[in-house]
């Protein structure tokens, strides 16, 4: 590769064109690459399709996975390997949505300029710089938005009970995709198991594209 394409970690380039619409071959391609700073690692899994980031010799991680599985970056098995491999744990697993920056007719967004102890804000600023916080008038959710894995734009979003189940959630979602220019993609990391937020960016016209772990 030649250029700017040339000085970015694959998995930004695999990213960007995933987002829009240009999937990596679903061949059973195992890649393993250098690790994405700041982490220890990350795991990345599309249709078919795996990236392993680690400052490990391949062949070393290609023994830890059975051929013609493509699920097997993603087991528990070969997750529980390579933490102990890197002396820390393996993050949580998550599915990755994603949508390009635009317009959206939800709710207002407040910043918040002052320091925030809301745990929300906490882990977002653990995992990702440039971190900006906004907020709905009435303050009763917490949307945030900063640069993540390989410089990506990732936003979060955290609901207080007395917000939930109103459409507040997918409302704010939908206005947070304009924070960012309408050509470029914004990512969501959710917990499977988190059914009320994949519904809120689902609804929100996100739409998924891996899932991954990150190794702190």
């Amino acid at each position: 590769m030649t250029g700017p394409t040339a000085q970015r970690h694959l998995l930004a380039v695999l990213l960007d064109a995933a987002a829009r619409g240009a999937f990596p071959p679903a061949d059973g391609t195992l890649a393993v690459v250098p690790a994405p700073t700041p982490y220890r690692a990350a795991v990345v899994a599309f249709t078919a399709y795996s990236v392993v980031g680690v400052s490990l010799p391949a062949d070393e991680v290609r023994a830890q996975l059975p051929d013609q599985d493509f699920g097997a970056s993603m087991t528990a098995a070969f997750l529980t390997w390579l933490g102990q491999r890197l002396g820390t744990t393996p993050g949580m697993l998550d599915v990755v949505l994603v949508h390009l920056g635009a317009t959206g007719s939800g709710v207002q967004l407040i910043p918040l300029t002052q320091e925030h102890d809301h745990p929300r804000v906490a882990r977002a600023q653990q995992y990702r710089h440039d971190v900006q916080v906004y907020s709905d008038r009435e303050e009763l959710g917490v949307v945030t938005l900063g640069r993540g894995l390989v410089g990506r734009w990732e936003i979060s979003l955290e609901l207080g009970p007395a917000a939930r189940n109103r459409g507040l959630g997918r409302s704010m979602i939908t206005s947070a995709r304009a924070l960012v220019p309408s050509d470029e993609p914004v990512f969501a990391q959710v917990s499977p198991g988190n059914a009320q937020s994949l519904r809120a960016f689902l609804g929100a016209g996100f739409r998924p594209l891996c899932s991954e772990v990150l190794f702190p």
